[in-house]
């Protein structure tokens, strides 16, 4: 193996601590945009939470393709059945690629609860694009095409089990996403919008518009939330659709959540008010939303940023919580949180824990979202790094 002369060393050195110069130097010209793409990218968990999110809200968009049936599609039969196994090989060990048996349902003669077993007789094949329950595609036009499925339906598949009166939890979780995950993204704009320009108003100018937003943030924040919530739900009669109902949800999580970045968006403005560069846009004529939206929000743009990302999880959380204590969303509508007010008895946890999926989909979008919101938050402020 040839030696490395030590001047060829020093010459390979200082070529190495040259071109880091120049990355440097080139970094330190680029634009605030193209700074925070760069450090976001290197980021590897907010890249997964990216992609991830991605994945959850194309699959909440085309939830009714994804899904094998119909979330509301009962099959009587196989009431509480958990979830079935996919094999890949026959019995001689010759691969077949994934398919489901038929199932066989019978009776525990102690327990009386239905026992299922497979029939190796009868199996079907799982392969993509098949034929299945009729839907429509962004409420557009109507298909009866679905992502996968057997295509039989003498022999049906239940990847993640069923629920109390037969219906398939895997096709309800799909379609559980669409309300799951919007609810955040709704009431966050509700919530980021009111703390903005109320919280804006109060640190900007102070005096009696201050005062008076101020004791209506106690009054909000002093209210109990699981009483406020459950009369409000009482309010909300029974005969009303699924949307009305829906938004009805997001109204008072967007009512209740909005205190807090007021109050951060408040103290804020109270510094940056009196700030060097704020009295010169002053004295140059600049008016005061110019001053509000040019000068003073950039400086904390990645304290919004985080927040942003935090409170669309803590909304999507609140709607779980109230949809499972039943102040909520209710059947027939599909929500996360209603696929586990099942859940509500230790009774049922310990003999269906397969109806406790939908909470790793919970966990997984929430933790997504904050992986997510700590990346953007860090690019936004790059030069605060070394």
């Amino acid at each position: 193996m040839q030696k490395v002369s030590r001047k060829e060393q020093q010459l390979r050195e200082k070529a190495r601590q040259q071109s880091e110069r120049r990355k440097g130097e080139e970094t330190y010209t680029l634009s605030q945009g193209k700074l925070m793409i760069m450090r976001f990218r290197r980021n590897k968990l907010a890249i997964f939470g990216l992609i991830v999110l991605i994945m959850v809200y194309t699959m909440a968009i085309f939830c009714d393709f994804f899904a094998p049936y119909d979330g509301n599609t009962m099959y009587a039969q196989y009431k509480y059945m958990p979830p079935q196994k996919v094999h890949w090989f026959d019995e001689n060990g010759t691969f077949l690629g994934p398919y489901v048996y038929a199932i066989q349902v019978g009776y525990d003669p102690v327990t009386f609860q239905p026992v299922y077993e497979e029939n190796r007789e009868i199996r079907a094949k799982i392969r993509f694009l098949v034929r299945g329950d009729e839907h429509k595609v962004l409420g557009l036009f109507s298909t009866d095409m679905h992502l996968f499925g057997t295509g039989n339906p003498d022999v049906p598949m239940f990847l993640f089990g069923t629920d109390s009166i037969g219906r398939d939890l895997l096709s309800r979780i799909f379609m559980g996403t669409r309300i799951s995950s919007t609810v955040g993204l709704v009431g966050v704009l509700v919530s980021f919008v009111l703390g903005l320009i109320l919280g804006g108003i109060s640190g900007y100018f102070g005096g009696v518009p201050d005062m008076v937003i101020q004791r209506i943030i106690d009054f909000i924040i002093s209210l109990p939330t699981i009483p406020i919530w459950m009369a409000i739900a009482a309010a909300v009669p029974n005969t009303w659709p699924v949307l009305r109902t829906y938004f009805c949800v997001v109204l008072i999580l967007s009512l209740m959540g909005w205190t807090g970045l007021a109050r951060v968006v408040r103290s804020k403005f109270i510094s940056l008010k009196n700030e060097d560069f704020v009295r010169a846009a002053r004295v140059v004529g600049a008016s005061n939303m110019r001053i509000i939206m040019k000068h003073m929000v950039p400086t904390f743009t990645s304290y919004l940023i985080a927040s942003l990302s935090l409170s669309v999880p803590g909304m999507i959380l609140g709607e779980t919580s109230l949809s499972y204590l039943g102040i909520g969303l209710r059947a027939p509508a599909i929500s996360w949180g209603i696929l586990l007010s099942d859940m509500q008895n230790i009774r049922n946890i310990a003999l269906y824990p397969w109806m406790m999926i939908p909470g790793i989909f919970i966990v997984i979008t929430v933790m997504s979202f904050n992986f997510l919101g700590d990346g953007l938050r860090d690019a936004a402020d790059p030069y605060s790094y070394s």
